[in-house]
């Protein structure tokens, strides 16, 4: 199912691609994820449309029964990848909960800027991903989950389809089938993002509303 029209107002807005996640295993290659997100913020920034650059740096403050888990994080740890195309004009948010409004600036920033929609990718799906388009949207955004432009951890392999109900979020129940402008590779078998749909954004023609 691919995305036919924009709002005027979009923002890209790109989570945790960066060096402190790279270590870990994802359904599909980081260095597929970044090309496929670089080809985005491309077009984004060519339309003067925002692009909100977001890592982690920590975790959430809170306590629940699940066993805490503490380890020391590397200088490098919240530094984006190397082959993440990055520019001056993006926005940077640096966050420490899974999601990227709570405890930043971002809802204000898009408020600021007229944003009416958000698209977005980035690693990884069932966390940052989620809990970021789940907030966007109970703050009244339209949201658009670009299935090929974000992966899960494979930790969580077939977790998603059951439980997470992105589609849900991002305003449309998809079923998993192929889309004219969207590649087979972007709901491969194996991942547990084909219940998912492909939400393909087009590089060169961004259709704007």
């Amino acid at each position: 199912m691919p995305v036919t029209t924009l709002d005027a107002k979009a923002a890209l807005i790109v989570i945790d691609l960066q060096k402190g996640i790279a270590g870990f295993p994802t359904l599909r290659p980081l260095d597929e994820i970044v090309e496929q997100v670089n080809s985005l913020s491309s077009a984004f920034r060519q339309r003067k449309l925002p692009v909100i650059l977001v890592v982690a740096a920590g975790g959430s403050p809170g306590r629940t029964d699940a066993p805490a888990r503490h380890m020391e994080l590397p200088a490098d740890f919240a530094d984006l990848l190397p082959n993440l195309a990055v520019d001056p004009s993006d926005h940077r948010i640096t966050k420490r909960t899974r999601g990227a409004f709570t405890g930043t600036d971002l809802e204000a920033y898009l408020r600021e800027q007229g944003v009416t929609q958000v698209v977005v990718t980035g690693v990884a799906t069932s966390n940052g991903v989620e809990s970021t388009a789940r907030h966007a949207y109970e703050l009244g955004f339209n949201v658009v989950l670009p299935t090929d432009a974000m992966t899960d951890g494979k930790r969580r392999r077939g977790s998603l389809q059951r439980d997470a109900g992105i589609p849900q979020v991002g305003g449309k129940r998809a079923r998993p089938r192929r889309s004219s402008i969207c590649s087979r590779r972007a709901w491969p078998p194996e991942a547990a993002l084909a219940p998912l749909g492909c939400y393909l954004l087009p590089p060169h023609g961004l259709p704007v509303a």
